[in-house]
């Protein structure tokens, strides 16, 4: 018998293999209107906020709100380091992280394209050098392994279609001593003014990252309305 149809069916039962293993990391089900019907470990996954809604990022009102300062502050970020702002948006913290990393390179990852134009016209005008555009995928951030000593990610992680393939690219791309702060709306206040799909539990936030093979160094409880994670390998 001719081996061929053989080694086709062996490849065949392979691929079908693969596509239920990465199947499995998720389940599919009709659920809240603002979800895109797929789940993750018992949590649904939002629609990402589309690039109209780009001036929602750079409100006035945000610094009060959300105390970015602070926020960076947490970061301890160093005149060298080199972060990835994963979900970077219009760049609102992506520029000014580079005016502090001033001696490493901000690298701004966004999936839209059209975020990508908004921070080309934005690093132009301020002629910031060390930031560097990427355009991610919904899988991956196209970073190279081993080069970044942070990642940011705000509020982006509940909005990522594939989040468990996403992180592991987060991984790869982080140095073995890099922290990723995750910062997620606080889903167990019902006063943050969020809707439900965009906010996050610290446990539901510890048992995914967990599940991905991050840990859990502290979360800085400093911030009005969201959580400060700082995850670690």
């Amino acid at each position: 018998m001719n081996s061929f149809p053989l080694k086709l069916l062996g490849f065949l039962l392979l691929f079908s293999g693969i596509l239920q293993s990465q199947d499995s990391l998720y389940t599919y089900k009709s659920g809240d209107y603002g979800g895109i019907g797929k789940w993750f470990m018992g949590r649904e996954i939002a629609y990402v906020m589309g690039y109209q809604g780009m001036s929602w990022l750079e409100r006035r009102e945000r610094e009060e709100e959300e105390k970015t300062t602070t926020l960076l502050q947490n970061m301890n970020i160093k005149k060298t380091d080199h972060i990835a702002d994963i979900g970077a948006g219009s760049g609102y913290h992506a520029f000014k992280m580079a005016k502090i990393a001033t001696d490493g390179i901000i690298y701004a990852v966004d999936i839209q394209k059209e975020m990508i134009s908004a921070m080309k016209i934005k690093k132009e005008a301020g002629n910031h050098t060390n930031v560097k555009l990427i355009q991610g995928t919904r899988t991956s951030v196209n970073l190279g392994p081993n080069s970044l000593d942070k990642v940011l990610i705000v509020d982006v992680y509940h909005e990522m279609s594939h989040p468990v393939e996403m992180m592991r690219s987060i991984k790869k791309a982080l140095k073995p001593s890099g922290e990723i702060y995750l910062i997620e709306y606080r889903g167990e206040d019902p006063k943050v003014p969020i809707k439900r799909l965009h906010k996050m539990t610290e446990e539901q936030a510890v048992k995914e990252m967990n599940a991905i093979g991050f840990e859990l160094k502290e979360n800085i409880v400093n911030l009005p309305w969201q959580h400060c994670m700082v995850f670690v390998k």
